[in-house]
């Protein structure tokens, strides 16, 4: 074996001599390690202690700040989200509650007789053929009142030439107010209405004909002084806000408004709303001056503890579409959000009798404030989340919103494939892709109006924003069938109403 050896002996020969290690002793790191820097980094800044960042201790103002402002942001998300979320899923409780939102099955006999108001301004191309399905009641007892101002030559055309094909049922108001809205409209047709019950309708409205003799039986088996119904958006295939658009008037007839109601306040809606005359006379009609005089009479009437009920059927509701533009939409729902404010600052609502339902009040009309700030602070959070050295516990608390958010999601993907079913409308793929993505944006697009509402209330400008409408929701076979234009004599002055006589 030594022969063997000397060749690998001969060659450690070579090797230079060095200690060697203590067999108890860890080997020295090869790798050389870097000191810590004390200058900042090109364009990284200087490097933070992530254990120190994590330390509330060691935070400055200006930290303190910005995560207590995440964190508040967040929180204000999460209760907005899971409150709505509640109303949303209220009538879904069971199957008999759901059944229940509805008209009964069999209506009882008519005991009730109805004024039908409705104002129109530069609505010619739909307020004629409106006219002709509301004159279409199976009721034996309503008279129709249209309302059109005098400034509105086209308008009044068309409510003319409808009154002269119903001459026993229509009448024409001209409203020579100015400035023009609609709670003067109605409180003009008021002064000569003799129904017990009066209903408020839109111009471009699609009217079952059976709606009021359900709405007459609903007033006897529940002894309400209000009844609301159902209102509907159809034309959800117009554009991606158009679709979200119709998904929110889904959620607060079918379940939103019942809730409200059995909490004994609510908000009404703007039309399909029918009150008995005498509430309307002890309330003097409704506030001119409110940007949102449904949920202003609505107010005053749950404070003074009128009994609302509300009723959403399916099959006769009254249907309507969409603004035709995210302009006129962006106008509407600044309109509306003012309106809220507006009832917010007259405070009716301290008048409930419960502190409970005080509160709920109090949230609710809020909602612009809060969803202004969720417009402001939504830029605020993106620049931290970029811009910012984000504890981990912070940030991880920031996505808390989304939790609620995915959950009410996929309840409007659920409701959006009812929604089809219960109307006979197609749902395709590419329609829950739109709802997906269009989320967020639709978000911040009524952040947005939030804020232009609060900035017009601030400045006082109370100036009426118009809504306009062009019938998309109607079927071609109905479009096909429009009134046809017949020779009037001129104005019949006894139907026209200035300055608050009859003449």
């Amino acid at each position: 074996m030594a022969p063997a050896l000397a060749p690998l002996l001969g060659a450690l020969a070579l090797i230079p001599s060095r200690p060697f290690a203590a067999a108890d002793e860890p080997s020295p790191l090869l790798t050389p390690q870097p000191a810590a820097p004390t200058e900042p980094l090109p364009n990284r800044g200087t490097l933070v202690d992530p254990a120190s960042a994590a330390d509330p201790g060691s935070w400055s103002i200006g930290e303190w700040l910005g995560y207590g402002t995440m964190l508040l942001f967040a929180a204000a998300l999460t209760i907005i989200a899971v409150t709505t979320l509640y109303w949303m899923l209220h009538a879904w409780r069971s199957t008999g509650h759901l059944k229940n939102t509805g008209f009964a099955a069999v209506p009882l006999p008519a005991e009730h007789s109805f004024t039908l108001l409705v104002p129109g301004r530069h609505e010619e191309e739909v307020m004629g053929q409106t006219l002709d399905r509301l004159a279409e009641q199976d009721h034996p007892d309503f008279e129709i009142i249209a309302i059109v101002g005098h400034d509105d030559p086209g308008t009044e055309r068309v409510v003319r030439e409808a009154a002269a094909r119903h001459p026993d049922l229509i009448k024409v108001v001209v409203d020579d107010s100015v400035p023009k809205n609609k709670p003067k409209a109605l409180n003009r047709a008021l002064q000569i209405a003799r129904g017990d019950v009066v209903g408020v309708f839109d111009a471009e409205d699609e009217v079952h004909p059976r709606l009021l003799t359900l709405v007459d039986s609903r007033f006897t088996e529940s002894g309400a002084d209000v009844v609301q119904g159902g209102v509907q958006l159809m034309n959800f295939q117009s554009s991606w806000w158009s679709l979200r658009n119709v998904l929110e008037y889904y959620f607060w007839f079918r379940s939103r408004l019942h809730f409200h109601a059995n909490s004994r306040f609510i908000p009404l809606g703007g039309n399909t709303v029918f009150v008995k005359k005498t509430w309307l006379d002890w309330s003097e009609g409704w506030d001119d001056g409110c940007l949102a005089e449904d949920c202003e009479l609505g107010v005053r009437l749950s404070s003074a503890g009128a009994t609302v009920v509300v009723a959403y059927s399916p099959e006769v509701v009254t249907r309507e579409e969409t603004p035709g533009t995210l302009q006129s939409l962006y106008k509407q729902r600044t309109r509306w959000n003012q309106g809220f404010l507006q009832v917010l600052k007259k405070g009716e609502w301290r008048k409930l009798p419960t502190f409970r339902q005080r509160m709920f009040a109090r949230y609710l009309l809020s909602m612009p404030f809060l969803q202004a700030a969720t417009g402001l602070l939504i830029p605020v959070s993106v620049l931290l989340v970029l811009f910012a050295k984000v504890p981990a516990p912070i940030a991880l608390l920031t996505f808390i919103p989304l939790a609620p958010t995915i959950v009410t999601l996929a309840v409007e993907a659920s409701g959006l494939g009812e929604f089809g079913r219960l109307y006979g409308q197609k749902v395709r793929l590419r329609d829950y892709a739109r709802l997906i993505l269009g989320t967020f944006p639709y978000q911040i697009f009524l952040g947005l109006a939030a804020v232009r509402s609060v900035f017009r209330e601030w400045k006082g400008d109370h100036s009426w924003e118009k809504t306009e409408h062009t019938g998309a929701h109607r079927s071609e076979e109905i479009a096909e069938a429009a009134p046809v234009s017949v020779d009037l004599p001129d104005r019949a002055p006894e139907l026209v109403l200035q300055n608050g006589a009859t003449r």
